[in-house]
């Protein structure tokens, strides 16, 4: 027998053994690997089939896939979002999911998947979508922002903020986020009183003065005292529109007419009688000429323009409802005729 096998310290027996050894390992890693993929399909499979629905109008049950499909698919999807039939864009999103190959591509239809849930306000399926995502892929900032959004819908302000952690550890600038959420978080606690979250405003006003808008507003409700005694009348186009909706109590005609921008505005507006110079905003000066020569039937009528993707909407928004962004809002106005009531606030 030990002429048959070779000796021990033969060196061809130790390379023999170690190619050997090399072969199982990469055998059992091979096996492995498309055990463990075959295994991820599966678990996938599982998961995608929580959100099927019944209300989807497009029958893709026996429906054939080709690779070639791909993108005139996902074409029609986007199509169908942009015209708000997010039903039917989930629907294929979720075939494309099962039938496409490549774990790249999934993950990205996956994504878009979760942006229609969260666009549709399926919030706790938006919120599925992403944990599993970043289950895979725990550093896509992308996916990251969006559970935060859903998280910040949900009122959950707790799990928003933690979501700003992971952000911060990839190199992203969080500061007008957390502020943001902070101010959401306060402005949603009912059990705080007045004298409680005004000062807790103005710290945020001051930290993060691009939050100007909200926080003046909020304060128009808290104390208006001190809402008017932080209104800078260099940024009074952003407020254009709040300070136009005013009631008439809620005026500090002490500050008003210190100031010629309020003083013609609220003469444009009808509140004051004494006519002001012209302040600077054509609309408002063409009310206020048109009110001295003795027309009194112009007003202002306003949009509110997205300065990131420039979609116009005719409410004011936080965030953006196409692209998400916050505090991006940019108030349009243009004169239009007296209607039947204007004396409402939006506050």
């Amino acid at each position: 027998m030990e002429h048959i096998l070779p000796a021990y310290d033969d060196p061809l027996f130790s390379i023999l053994l170690i190619i050997v050894i090399s072969l199982i390992i990469a055998v059992a890693t091979y096996a492995w690997g498309i055990y463990k993929q075959q295994k991820e399909a599966g678990n996938l499979l599982k998961f995608l089939d929580k959100f099927e629905s019944a209300e989807c109008a497009l029958d893709t049950a026996d429906m054939p896939f080709e690779e070639h499909m791909f993108k005139p698919l996902t074409l029609l999807a986007k199509a169908f979002e942009s015209s708000g039939e997010y039903h039917k864009a989930i629907n294929i999103y979720l075939y494309l999911i099962k039938h496409m190959p490549g774990d790249l591509a999934k993950t990205e239809l996956m994504e878009r998947l979760g942006t229609t849930y969260l666009h549709a306000g399926f919030l706790e399926r938006a919120r599925s979508i992403y944990v599993e995502i970043l289950r895979k892929k725990p550093r896509s900032k992308k996916v990251l922002y969006e559970l935060g959004i859903v998280y910040e819908t949900m009122h959950d302000f707790t799990h928003a903020k933690e979501v700003i952690e992971p952000l911060k550890m990839l190199g992203e600038d969080t500061a007008q986020l957390e502020q943001f959420l902070s101010f959401l978080d306060l402005t949603s606690k009912r059990s705080l009183s007045a004298e409680q979250k005004v000062p807790k405003l103005l710290a945020i006003l001051d930290a993060e003065p691009t939050l100007y808008r909200l926080v003046i507003a909020e304060l128009l409700k808290l104390d208006t005292r001190i809402a008017w005694e932080r209104i800078d009348i260099d940024r009074l186009h952003e407020i254009l529109d709040i300070l136009w909706f005013l009631p008439n109590s809620q005026l500090d005609l002490d500050i008003i007419t210190q100031h010629t921008q309020l003083g013609t505005l609220y003469y444009a507006k009808g509140y004051l009688q004494k006519p002001m110079a012209q302040s600077g905003i054509f609309a408002v000066d063409l009310i206020a000429t048109a009110r001295e020569g003795g027309f009194e039937e112009a007003d202002l009528h306003f949009s509110y323009l997205c300065k990131k993707c420039k979609q116009s909407f005719p409410v004011s928004f936080k965030r953006c409802p196409n692209c998400m962004a916050i505090n991006s809002v940019e108030v349009e106005e243009q004169v239009a005729k007296t209607s039947t009531q204007t004396n409402y606030s939006l506050l």
